[in-house]
């Protein structure tokens, strides 16, 4: 079976964060957001995070739709 990857883009200001993951990494890419979000060196926050793990989300819900209600 095919294993679809998934690309989430945020553009802060200078700063650009792109996140590629698959449904073996999805866990993963839920954890790294949590951890940006608390790191103060970075510009992305708790509501970023939010946003991009919802999207990510998304994603992975609609993979698993048939094609036909895509």
């Amino acid at each position: 079976m095919h294993q679809e990857r998934n690309v989430l883009v945020l553009v802060k200001g200078a700063e650009r964060y792109l996140y590629a993951y698959d449904d073996d990494s999805y866990p993963a890419l839920l954890d790294l957001l949590a951890e940006q979000a608390l790191d103060p060196a970075l510009s992305i926050n708790g509501f970023d995070a939010a946003v991009l793990a919802r999207r990510s989300q998304e994603q992975v819900e609609a993979e698993l739709l048939p094609e036909a209600e895509v």
